[in-house]
């Protein structure tokens, strides 16, 4: 099941979307985390911003295919994934009009956006609602 609205007890939940974003692999200045950091504050401030995460520098992955386990990311690439948002959206338009907002726009990177279309969340000790 898709869905475009789910009502809890608290709240009603908005349609929610990915932003993967991009950089070259290359540790942006402190001036361009400041801005990524500004960023993440007015969607906080906003109430869009539902989860972020920052990810490691691509060189400490470790890639697993098949039986096989490598260090490093698996493919070549120029563009590699710098972090994740998770953010709620009326539709694609309003969580495109988010994604362009990000500073990877404009610094060489990009961003990449999908709506989330099943979810898990551990809530607890213990969680075993999958939802589709």
């Amino acid at each position: 099941m898709r869905f475009d609205a789910l009502v809890t007890t608290e709240r009603i939940i908005m349609a929610q979307f990915a932003i993967f974003i991009y950089g070259n692999g290359v540790a942006g200045t402190p001036e361009e985390l400041a801005e990524h950091d500004r960023h993440s504050e007015d969607l906080i401030r906003d109430g869009s911003l539902t989860a972020a995460f920052a990810l490691a520098p691509f060189t400490e992955s470790t890639s697993v295919r098949g039986d096989g386990v490598t260090d490093g990311p698996y493919t070549e690439s120029k563009e590699i994934i710098a972090g994740i948002g998770i953010v709620e959206a009326p539709d694609r338009e309003a969580a495109l009009a988010i994604a362009r907002r990000n500073p990877a726009t404009w610094q060489g990177g990009g961003v990449e956006v999908r709506e989330v279309v099943g979810l898990y969340i551990r809530t607890g000790e213990t969680s075993d609602t999958l939802l589709p």
